[in-house]
């Protein structure tokens, strides 16, 4: 009797037991991984050796919980101010250099267009643009991982370098970003609509920008020599050669031929309205590609300085030959002329600045001042397309010089990542200069086309007669 009675509670224990094991049993199914061993705090020899790196703008110490474990201050600081300075390049220093270049009744046009494609650009970044550009494994595109900026904190490091925060090296590559496609503007001022740019930035950024800086600066890059050994083509560009002048410059003079030559172009004069501006836009220009090349060592380092001088020393060089160029062909050296040489030097130097000597710049300076020149004031004449403010002439010139010359003049005794590549480096040049320019020419024809059937690439010669200032933007640059 006892025993039958006890059976129904021994069941009911037992089903107890069994509910418990399972309840366990999926408990620790669901439960997070263990966390990964804390690494060990370190040594004094380690911490020393931290503070080394830190000021040497190298490497931390591996496997070690580091006392610094976010932005060096100094590197950080550096990267800001370069940001700072690379967006001032765009605004105020592009805006008025063209500015001050065009007729007076296109002046806000220009402004219009620059302050235009520096908020189109920098939502595009923030979306995707600087995930396809730096995330993922893609020889020529990357992924969406870092999409909205996902991931991307100002208190991380190592996306970009060591020392500096990785949201602050996603801002400093939206400054290069911005003033790109704002370089091809100069081509063609004064005659394409402000729908137009926009649509036909907003297409370019996604076939040509976004593609070029992965594959030059990402580590698994098609041509990222320094960062990627499997590249298939080991180029360098210390600060955006290919990437910004001969993306642009290339891209822009195919736009003005699909666009045409602007209304009454050789039959009427078009002088700069005023030199004025264009010259305070140069100065600034100047002063702001400190940031994009002395900006580009990453951290303010002895490459940074090195960077810093051979800027000054080609921009100088360039703007003096140019004006001595006129003087001797055309009996007076122009204000315009070193303004167009000085900028001449700094598209030419840009991607070898960190990796050439002083007087390899001296060099470079001196060609860029000629070369350039010959492009402007003769090879525009005798093909007769309208690159209204010599944007193909100096960038896309200039830029191809400059990609060409840093495969001669890099020296691995300036920065040792050349040392590796200096062996057929003049040939990887040469096949990133060749797929640069393949690559921009078909893209920008491609998508001058669509805009032109879509939106149209022109205002009516009416608007162009009167001017885009007040048929554009409802304004006048200057009240009469």
């Amino acid at each position: 009797m006892i025993t039958s009675l006890l059976r129904p509670a021994r069941l009911w224990a037992r089903l107890f037991v069994f509910a418990g094991l399972l309840v366990t049993a999926s408990l620790r199914a669901q439960a997070p991984a263990a966390a990964p061993a804390t690494p060990p705090d370190p040594t004094m020899e380690q911490r020393v050796a931290d503070l080394e790196a830190y000021v040497n703008n190298t490497a931390r110490t591996p496997d070690v919980a580091s006392k610094i474990p976010g932005p060096g201050p100094g590197h950080n600081a550096w990267q800001m101010t370069s940001t700072a300075l690379v967006i001032f390049m765009t605004l105020p220093g592009l805006a008025l250099f063209y500015g001050g270049l065009v007729r007076r009744k296109n002046v806000l046009s220009v402004l219009a267009q620059c302050m235009g494609i520096a908020g189109l650009v920098t939502i595009l970044w923030w979306a995707v643009g600087y995930s396809l550009s730096f995330s993922g494994g893609g020889a020529i595109i990357g992924d969406t991982a870092n999409m909205f900026l996902n991931g991307v904190e100002s208190g991380k490091t190592g996306a970009g370098y060591y020392w500096i925060s990785d949201l602050m090296w996603a801002m400093f590559q939206l400054s290069f970003a911005i003033i790109t496609p704002a370089l091809i503007l100069g081509a063609i001022a004064e005659r394409m609509k402000f729908s137009a740019v926009l649509v036909f930035v907003a297409l370019w950024m996604f076939a040509v920008y976004f593609p070029f800086a992965h594959m030059v600066w990402s580590t698994a890059g098609l041509m990222c020599g320094p960062l990627n050994p499997n590249a298939a083509i080991k180029a360098i560009d210390f600060a955006g050669g290919t990437v910004v002048h001969m993306t642009s410059g290339w891209s822009a003079l195919v736009l003005c031929l699909i666009l045409g030559k602007r209304e009454g172009y050789g039959r009427i004069p078009m002088p700069p309205h005023s030199m004025v501006l264009c010259t305070v836009g140069t100065g600034m220009l100047w002063v702001g590609w400190y940031g994009f090349n002395a900006g580009s060592a990453l951290g303010a380092d002895a490459i940074a300085s090195n960077a810093f001088a051979t800027t000054t020393l080609a921009a100088a060089t360039a703007g003096f030959i140019w004006a001595m160029c006129e003087w001797f062909t055309r009996k007076h050296p122009s204000v315009l002329g070193f303004c167009s040489g000085i900028v001449a030097g700094l598209v030419v130097i840009t991607p070898g600045a960190g990796f050439v000597s002083p007087t390899s710049a001296v060099i470079i300076g001196a060609l860029a001042g000629f070369v350039p020149f010959l492009a402007v004031a003769y090879l525009k004449k005798i093909f007769g397309y309208d690159d209204a403010l010599d944007t193909f002439g100096v960038h896309g010139v200039g830029g191809t010089l400059g990609a060409i010359l840093t495969g001669v003049f890099a020296d691995e005794k300036i920065n040792s990542v050349v040392g590796p590549l200096k062996e057929g480096l003049l040939g990887a040049q040469l096949k990133a200069v060749a797929l640069t320019i393949v690559w921009s020419v078909v893209a920008t024809a491609v998508i001058a086309l669509i805009v032109k059937v879509t939106v149209g690439l022109r205002p009516t010669p009416e608007v162009e007669s009167a001017g885009l200032d007040v048929s554009e933007h409802g304004e006048d640059g200057y009240i009469l």
